[in-house]
């Protein structure tokens, strides 16, 4: 005899209801009597259909029969194996895998049955907008609306046999997105290029690939004979024109918004000088000075472009006049020119011009350190200078182990020279004939293998100017990976060339020092002065290295 299974599907899962039956070939016409082996049964049929109702993956195993009529008897059958399987839950599918998508773009949502694949099933969804809902394993939604968002899940059924519901993917649909583009520089400096970068927002949603146009009316986008194309997103360009971008996916491909355009222009090979009318670079509070924008070369007519961190703008003229200066007009001045002929074009940025406005009546002694830092190396060559409407100058100097020196080694005119020794540290200050003395500074030396100086300034610095701090060698290279300190407190966790603060405030006030590959400088004391001080003789406590 053999066994066949009366199923028309070749899995069989539990709770299912399957029926075997025993032929006999050329038993036609026999009343016969049928034994079964089977597992999980104590009490097989005697006729020749085996019904096995719920079936559970405990009846998988192997099913043999025979037959008997009379006095004839058949062999046992070849077995037969039966395989019950637990279908695995149901999990829902995006093609695109994408759960964040757009108005007008077309996402199929799947139903996946993993060990189901050669089952014959009907499908049946849960979903946000199905009127009527298919019975198929896909659902594709074409140009997708904000009300196909929502959650999507989804089960098998054979029969009477339902698999249990998927977990729910939720699919949310957005307005159509516009791109994004940004520039790292708006003029393409000589020689080099401007460094254009596109985005969709949000950064969460992904597959964009990024098209590139030049001018409003293009509609050609830019190939590699355009632009220098780097990762998604960025490209570099050195021609100047109205730039704009978008972002594409899918396929067919989905298209964002066009960018907002980005003007591009052109450096031409000048670069601006700024000036000060009188040449002071430190004035006081009352004061007048004109800070000028000078471009040579040809009768081009200019617009100007100022930068300033100062607190008042500069307007866009090539000269800002400052009547009755206060501290809010220090700061660093730049400026270039645009072409009025072809604004596309521009100048290179001249280099900044740092003006100064101190709160203090104009002292009628000054001193002037140069080169304008506290801390320097032993046989460095340090200039001090006496100013005033005085004819007899002397530098003074009280040293760090308590005496009072009152004579330059070296003077000439109104300048002290020195080439610096250890012994040189000290606090030095000038006096006239007269007895008027100037604010005092203070100086310290150390020796060359002794790791890096700090270079601050000598004068104390007036609220809301800016300050720089950086650091040296012996051979007077700034250097860049440097970490900072305020009252011994690291002040960033990044290493970096030099410690900026743009508008100084009494907070910043205090000990600094910096480090430098695991060495560090003696600590410096920066005063901060306000529109209370007074010009009096200021004292600046140092740190002495050893």
């Amino acid at each position: 005899p053999d066994i066949s299974q009366r199923s028309p599907w070749s899995q069989i899962f539990t709770g299912e209801t399957i029926t075997l039956r025993c032929e006999i070939q050329g038993g036609e016409g026999k009343v016969w009597k049928y034994e079964w082996t089977a597992p999980n049964t104590n009490s097989p049929p005697t006729s020749s259909e085996y019904r096995i109702s719920r079936v559970s993956v405990s009846h998988s195993g192997y099913y043999r029969c025979w037959g008997s009529s009379d006095y004839l008897l058949t062999g046992w059958c070849d077995a037969f194996r039966l395989t019950v399987s637990f279908p695995s839950k149901p999990t829902v599918t995006l093609q695109p895998s994408w759960t964040q998508i757009y108005s007008g773009e077309t996402v199929t949502v799947r139903c996946e049955i993993q060990g189901g694949e050669g089952a014959q099933w009907t499908y049946e969804w849960r979903a946000a907008k199905l009127n009527t809902p298919p019975t198929s394993n896909e659902y594709r939604i074409i140009r997708a609306t904000e009300s196909d968002s929502g959650g999507y899940s989804c089960r098998g059924r054979r029969d009477y046999f339902f698999t249990e519901w998927s977990d729910i993917i939720t699919l949310t649909v957005s307005y159509k997105p516009k791109a994004k583009l940004r520039a790292d520089n708006t003029a393409v400096p000589v020689g080099g290029s401007v460094t254009l970068t596109c985005s969709v927002n949000p950064s969460s949603s992904s597959g964009w690939k990024y098209y590139w146009y030049r001018d409003e009316k293009s509609s050609e986008a830019l190939t590699t004979q355009d632009a220098v194309f780097h990762s998604n997103g960025q490209i570099s360009v050195s021609q100047e024109g109205l730039y704009r971008c978008r972002g594409g996916r899918g396929n067919p491909v989905y298209y964002t918004e066009d960018s907002q355009s980005v003007r591009i222009g052109k450096t031409v090979p000048i670069r601006p000088v700024v000036t000060l009318y009188p040449n002071w670079s430190e004035i006081y509070r009352g004061e007048t000075i004109t800070v000028r924008c000078e471009i040579h070369g040809g009768d081009t007519e200019w617009d100007y472009e100022w930068e300033t961190n100062s607190m008042i703008k500069a307007p866009n003229q090539n000269e800002y006049r400052i009547r009755s200066a206060s501290s809010s007009n220090s700061g660093n001045y730049r400026c270039r020119g645009r072409m009025k002929s072809s604004q596309h074009e521009t100048t290179e940025w001249s280099d900044s011009v740092t003006l100064t406005v101190s709160d203090n009546v104009h002292s009628a002694a000054s001193l002037t350190v140069s080169p304008d830092r506290v801390q320097h190396f032993t046989s460095d060559s340090v200039s001090l200078t006496c100013e005033g409407n005085f004819t007899e100058w002397r530098v003074r100097k009280f040293s760090e182990d308590g005496r009072l020196y009152s004579d330059c080694r070296r003077m000439t005119g109104s300048t002290c020279n020195i080439n610096t020794t250890k012994s040189d540290t000290a606090v030095y200050w000038c006096e006239s004939g007269s007895g008027e003395f100037s604010s005092a500074v203070n100086i310290t030396v150390q020796n060359d293998g002794d790791g890096p100086i700090l270079v601050s300034p000598v004068h104390p610095v007036t609220e809301g100017a800016s300050v720089s701090l950086s650091c040296s060698l012996r051979t007077h290279k700034i250097l860049s990976n440097v970490f900072f300190y305020h009252n011994d407190k690291l002040i960033q966790n990044d290493p970096r060339g030099e410690l900026k603060i743009s508008a100084v405030s009494k907070s910043d006030e205090g000990f600094y020092k910096c480090q430098y590959s695991g060495r560090e400088s003696a600590q410096s004391w920066m005063s901060v002065k306000g529109e209370q001080d007074q010009n009096n003789l200021y004292v600046f406590v140092n740190e002495f290295s050893d």
